[in-house]
C-alpha cells in the first residue's frame, strides 16, 4: 500500500508565498516523476509542474517564474514553492507519483488567495 500525505496549503492574501509538501510511503521501491495537480472550482484537473527522479521539471504556462518543484529522493518527497501567488491559483493542490507506470494520489490540499 502506497500513501501520499499532502501539507502546506491554506490561506495566503495576493503576492504571498506558500510551500507545499508531498511525502510518498509504503510499499514503493524508487519512485519515477512526482507531480503537483490542481483543481479550481468548475474547472479539471490540470498539470502545475512535475519533476523527474533526475530532477528534469516541466511546468505549466500559468506557473512558470511563479512556482519551483523540486524533490527530496532519499525521503521520498516532493516541493512546491509558490511565489507571487494569485486569486487564480487558488484550488486543491493533489500530489501525485509514479513507480514502475503505477500512479498515486494524494488527498489534497487547499490553496486559497485571497485579493
Amino acid at each position: 500500500q502506497v500513501e501520499l500525505v499532502e501539507s502546506g496549503g491554506g490561506l495566503v492574501q495576493a503576492g504571498g508565498s506558500l510551500r507545499l509538501s508531498c511525502t510518498v510511503s509504503g510499499s514503493i521501491f524508487r519512485l519515477d516523476d512526482m507531480g503537483w495537480y490542481r483543481e479550481g472550482p468548475g474547472d479539471q484537473r490540470e498539470l502545475v509542474a512535475s519533476i523527474s527522479s533526475g530532477g528534469t521539471t516541466k511546468y505549466a504556462d500559468s506557473v512558470k517564474g511563479r512556482f519551483t518543484i523540486s524533490r527530496d529522493n532519499a525521503k521520498n518527497t516532493a516541493y512546491l514553492q509558490m511565489n507571487s501567488l494569485k486569486s487564480e491559483d487558488t484550488a486543491v493542490y493533489y500530489c501525485a507519483a509514479w513507480e514502475l507506470g503505477n500512479g498515486y494520489w494524494g488527498q489534497g490540499t487547499q490553496v486559497t488567495v485571497s485579493s
